[in-house]
C-alpha cells in the first residue's frame, strides 16, 4: 500500500484529465469513481472523485470547482529512457498545453510536468565543469529536451 497519494484538484473536468493520463502512461488503469448525490456541493451524479494508478503510482482527482488552481511549483517528473519516449510523452502531455523551457509543459489542464531523460543528472554533475556547463548551456536553449544535442554538447572541450 502506497503511503502518500497526491492529491488532483480540478475545476470540474477531472474524468477526461485522468482518462487522459491512464491513456498516455502503460501499465495504468483507473480504480473507482466516486459520484455526487443529491444535495452534495457538486452537480448530483457528476464525478466527485477518481482514483487511479499511472505505472504503479497511485492518484486520486477531485471536480472541486474553481477554488484552486495548479501551480507549476508542484510538477510530475516523468524519468525517461529514450528520445522516443521523450518525443511521446512531450507531445501527448502538452497537446492543447503548453510547452516550456528544459523539458518543463503544462498540458491542457494546468498541471505541470517535467519531460526528463534520465541520462541528464549524470551529465549535469559531471565532475568534468567545462562538460557540465556545456551540457547545461544546452539545456537551457531547449523546450523538449534533445538526447543528442545533450550528448554533443558533453562531448565538446
Amino acid at each position: 500500500m502506497q503511503k502518500i497519494t497526491p492529491f488532483l484538484w480540478f475545476n470540474d473536468n477531472a474524468e477526461e484529465a485522468v482518462n487522459l493520463y491512464v491513456s498516455v502512461f502503460k501499465n495504468s488503469r483507473l480504480l473507482e469513481t466516486a459520484r455526487y448525490q443529491e444535495g452534495s456541493p457538486g452537480k448530483a451524479g457528476s464525478v466527485m472523485t477518481m482514483s487511479f494508478e499511472l505505472d504503479g503510482q497511485r492518484f486520486t482527482a477531485l471536480n472541486g470547482g474553481p477554488i484552486f488552481n495548479f501551480t507549476p511549483a508542484v510538477s510530475f517528473y516523468v524519468d525517461c529512457k529514450t528520445q522516443e519516449e521523450v518525443d511521446f510523452f512531450w507531445e501527448k502531455l502538452s497537446a492543447g498545453g503548453e510547452k516550456g523551457q528544459c523539458g518543463w509543459l503544462k498540458d491542457r489542464f494546468g498541471l505541470s510536468w517535467q519531460i526528463v531523460p534520465e541520462d541528464l543528472g549524470r551529465l549535469l554533475s559531471d565532475k568534468n565543469v567545462i562538460k557540465s556547463q556545456n551540457v547545461l548551456q544546452a539545456m537551457l536553449k531547449m523546450k523538449k529536451i534533445d538526447i543528442s544535442l545533450l550528448k554533443q554538447a558533453y562531448d565538446r572541450e
